[in-house]
């Protein structure tokens, strides 16, 4: 399945590119959606759906290692959580959501997370998710997936409260 963000609603780009808060609220509502989709791939991955996770989890430690890009393999894990759960619905709705996904984990590995600790945090976190997928623990999985994404979302609203606080009143 190739989508981009042009199949998306522009309606909803703009609303992402113009305001910051409105990534926020994507990145809440991604909360949502992935925490369903994590308990459902510990519940349902096939043995193929963990060996690409795996890969995936190994490519990124590398690439965390060598200090390269760091979205590609950000991406890729999300999609395979997505492709786990195995429900066309929902990888659906993750390539409906790839390019503005891109962009936005773009801005998180390279502005909000970019440090060397926030490195090791993220992988951290995806090694959480991984395990939990992989010992077919969806409760595990779960607070796995909220740990990484609330602390996302939290990060965003520090920002935006910095952000406000500089605002003259």
């Amino acid at each position: 399945m190739v989508s981009t963000s042009q199949c998306m609603d522009p309606s909803l780009i703009q609303l992402v590119r113009v305001n910051q808060d409105n990534l926020a609220d994507l990145a809440e509502i991604r909360g949502i959606l992935e925490v369903w989709a994590v308990r459902r791939a510990a519940e349902s991955a096939t043995a193929e759906n963990i060996a690409e996770l795996a890969e995936i989890m190994e490519a990124t430690e590398a690439d965390i290692n060598r200090g390269k890009h760091k979205t590609e393999n950000d991406i890729r894990f999300h999609l395979a959580i997505a492709k786990a759960s195995g429900s066309a619905i929902y990888m659906h709705l993750m390539g409906q959501f790839r390019g503005i996904l891109h962009e936005m984990l773009d801005y998180h590995r390279y502005e909000m997370f970019s440090s060397a600790a926030d490195d090791t945090t993220i992988l951290a976190h995806h090694r959480a998710i991984f395990e939990g997928i992989r010992g077919r623990d969806p409760h595990g999985a779960e607070r796995a997936m909220q740990a990484h994404l609330g602390w996302v979302v939290a990060r965003y609203r520090a920002e935006q409260r910095a952000r406000k606080s500089l605002v003259p009143a």
